[in-house]
């Protein structure tokens, strides 16, 4: 557990150093902007394609695949039935912005060494992180995709909306690295050396951006988002992980698989998900708050859960 609150301490440092640069104006807006670039279009493709490339698969084929991809679907539906009722109709990139933060996780910085210390394997991430960035993030990056066209009164072609998924960096870099893992082909270190140079970009560049945002933006929690950011935090730290440890318990995972899903669902909204609302220009505040606050509020959620079920 120690090494888990040390991942949450890193990303804090990291934050701060962002902050820090933002108070001193060493970065401001436009820093900003090309650091949120410069992971979007390069750092974070490479990234997950290295991750993605070099996965053990194993708990593919367990029962923690299927809790976890229920328990994402029906955590994005209760956010969406809560804001239905307290929000109203929204434009279609809000709301899909909105689930992302409410039921994509923290898989990589922080979801990684909790696997790592917390289940003892960090191969427990496979199933989750294939699911978001093998099916929900290009799911959503081709609505926002086709959000952006419609708004910009672009029309597209049938063919278009297909091929949307394969016009985006990171869906890209997920795909080959799910293509090469499965084919069993590895990587030669002449080629992978200096893309593992590349991923360690995606990460810093993320949150430095982030700590820029917490400084020049105004305070979390403050502004027309902030009801919406309440049902936000709700779904991803408490409904998330019960959804999954119900599931889990009526579907009779052995206990090391319990204690996985529920810990993993625990987890607090991933920071890409800034980057994208960033990028698409789309719910940024709501992004950067639901971030803050999840991050924050999964530290107590995640200790007495792996307590509990240990």
């Amino acid at each position: 557990m120690q090494a888990a609150l040390s991942g949450y301490f890193t990303i804090a440092v990291v934050i701060g150093v962002g902050a820090l640069a933002a108070q001193l104006r060493l970065l401001d807006e436009t820093g900003r902007r090309v650091l949120s670039r410069l992971a979007f279009t390069i750092a974070s493709p490479v990234l997950l394609f290295t991750l993605v490339s070099t996965a053990n698969l194993q708990h593919l084929f367990s029962g923690t695949l299927l809790v976890s991809a229920l328990a994402i679907v029906l955590a994005a539906l209760a956010y969406l039935a809560v804001a239905r009722v307290l929000l109203g109709p929204g434009r279609l990139a809000d709301r899909v912005v909105g689930t992302l933060c409410a039921a994509y996780t923290n898989a990589g910085n922080l979801g990684l060494p909790i696997a790592a210390y917390v289940l003892g394997d960090m191969t427990w991430m496979a199933p989750i992180l294939l699911i978001q960035v093998g099916i929900l993030q290009p799911t959503a990056l081709a609505l926002l995709d086709a959000s952006a066209a419609h708004h910009a009164g672009r029309r597209l072609r049938p063919l278009s909306y297909v091929t949307l998924p394969l016009r985006n960096p990171i869906t890209v870099g997920t795909l080959a690295g799910l293509a090469v893992n499965l084919s069993g082909w590895t990587v030669p270190p002449l080629v992978l050396q200096p893309m593992t140079m590349i991923a360690g970009l995606a990460v810093p560049s993320m949150l430095i951006a982030f700590g820029v945002s917490l400084r020049l933006d105004p305070r979390p929690g403050i502004g027309p988002h902030a009801r919406e950011l309440v049902v936000v935090s709700l779904v991803k730290v408490l409904v998330h992980p019960a959804i999954a440890l119900a599931l889990g318990w009526w579907l009779g995972l052995a206990t090391s698989q319990l204690l996985a899903v529920t810990v993993l669902a625990a987890l607090p909204t991933a920071q890409n998900i800034y980057l994208i609302s960033g990028r698409y220009q789309v719910q940024h505040r709501l992004s950067r708050d639901a971030i803050f606050v999840t991050t924050l509020a999964s530290i107590p959620v995640i200790i007495a859960a792996s307590t509990w079920l240990r």
